[in-house]
């Protein structure tokens, strides 16, 4: 490839996206550059702390549920207080929680400490998703997704060999390290991103001060929206056992610690090489047969892991189902904000959000119970079946109304007034975009 063929190939991957995203995308780096917490807690409690394997699951439990907890509250947050205070809140609580939870001596300060962290770092998370929305153009949004996702699997990638040396000088630089970074990107946020809610008229203010507007009742009652969900949740499930059965089904076939992280490095090593080109590659075609043939891919990419012997046959079943996440990932947020009203995005996106939280509890347990009970044969055959369900409610939901055709907002009269930065017209083009698409 010439050198003209890969700069225009760069262009058409980052080209085009206003100067707000880009500090957004600088923040979720910066922010994945500190995860300590969650990579190594486990490790930390059990060899560091000296508790138990269930403490240190029962920990996690609480992390993820609070996960659960803040996903709604937080995206409610988002649309009435704004997307800038509410990562602002969010990143500073957390930046809070982690330095304390590495002070914590009692267990039950642990937990509790633990908890707090888990609802503090998931706060941010409808409130980037509904920023994002706001101020990149329809058409950009597939690729802004997946150039959000590439920095987070960048900075978890980098922080997690960063953090494997702190950890065998100091568990406490870690969680001061995480603390510090997730300041940092507080500090980022308030400096650098404008508010990007959109401005609402009188009307639009009156519905959703009488409660007919976009409410969590609302979105509840979105049956195309909640399907979306469900089949979501579904694939997170499938996800996640790349960090729950997959290191329990290799370690009782024999395989050391250091064995799994070699095949789970693939995972992120991958998504850092192939999200981009993939992306560009897949963006226009119709996103609802991408997401079947994800949701195949996902199911049973993990299901062949129970053919897996060798090591390099395990890395082998990672980069299927690897292939399936570069895919589904982007496309499913791109989804979510199209199905969302622009005044409800913030909700929409925290319900979304919990349905991944609601899988990371899910999951430890199914593969816990299906593998003591029958065996990690049984864990890959369910992951194929889930799958399928997966793929198969997506092709359903091709036979009604298109997927990628936005849920209409609460008031469809008058502009979508821009709020954007200076001399930057990404959050008034968006909206007008959107006005365009949903107008009667």
């Amino acid at each position: 490839m010439s050198v003209a063929s890969l700069r225009r190939a760069a262009r058409e991957s980052v080209g085009g996206l206003p100067r707000a995203f880009w500090w957004l995308w600088a923040s979720t780096l910066v922010n994945r550059l500190g995860a300590f917490v969650a990579t190594f807690m486990t490790l930390y409690l059990t060899l560091d702390r000296g508790y138990s394997a269930s403490f240190a699951g029962l920990v996690a439990a609480l992390y993820g549920l609070g996960g659960v907890i803040s996903s709604l509250g937080a995206g409610v947050m988002t649309d009435r207080l704004g997307r800038r205070p509410t990562l602002l809140v969010a990143q500073a609580s957390t930046a809070f929680s982690v330095a304390l939870l590495g002070f914590m001596e009692h267990p039950a300060a642990i937990a509790a400490v633990a908890l707090l962290v888990g609802m503090a770092s998931s706060a941010s998370r409808p409130a980037v998703a509904a920023m994002l929305a706001d101020i990149v153009r329809p058409e950009d949004r597939v690729r802004a997704f997946a150039l959000n996702y590439w920095a987070i699997n960048l900075g978890f990638a980098v922080s997690s060999m960063a953090a494997g040396l702190i950890a065998e000088y100091s568990y406490l630089a870690g969680f001061l390290g995480e603390a510090v970074l997730t300041l940092a990107c507080a500090v980022l946020v308030f400096i650098k991103l404008p508010e990007s809610r959109p401005v609402r008229s009188a009307a639009e203010k009156a519905v959703d001060e009488s409660g007919t507007g976009a409410g969590l009742g609302t979105v509840l009652r979105d049956r195309r929206f909640m399907s979306v969900v469900g089949l979501s949740f579904l694939i997170a499930l499938i996800f996640t056992q790349g960090s729950v059965g997959l290191p329990v089904a290799m370690g009782s076939a024999g395989f050391s610690p250091g064995e799994y992280g070699m095949v789970i490095a693939v995972n992120g090593l991958l998504i850092v090489v192939l999200q981009i080109p993939v992306t560009r590659f897949v963006e226009h075609r119709d996103p609802r047969r991408l997401l079947v043939i994800s949701s195949l891919l996902a199911g049973y990419g993990f299901a062949l892991t129970a053919f897996a012997g060798p090591l390099w046959a395990y890395a082998l079943t990672v980069c299927v189902w690897s292939l399936a996440e570069i895919v589904h990932s982007p496309i499913q947020m791109g989804l979510v904000v199209r199905l969302s009203p622009v005044h409800g995005r913030g909700r929409y996106q925290g319900m979304y959000t919990m349905s991944w939280a609601v899988a990371s509890l899910v999951a430890p347990l199914m593969a816990g119970i299906v593998i003591d009970r029958h065996g990690a044969v049984w864990l890959w055959g369910t992951t194929g079946v889930l799958g399928t369900v997966a793929a198969l409610g997506y092709w359903l939901l091709m036979r009604g109304p298109r997927l990628d055709e936005p849920t209409p907002p609460v008031i469809t009269q008058g502009p979508v007034p821009g709020a954007g930065a200076p001399g930057d017209d990404g959050p008034q083009e968006a909206r007008a975009a959107d006005a365009r698409a949903v107008a009667p």
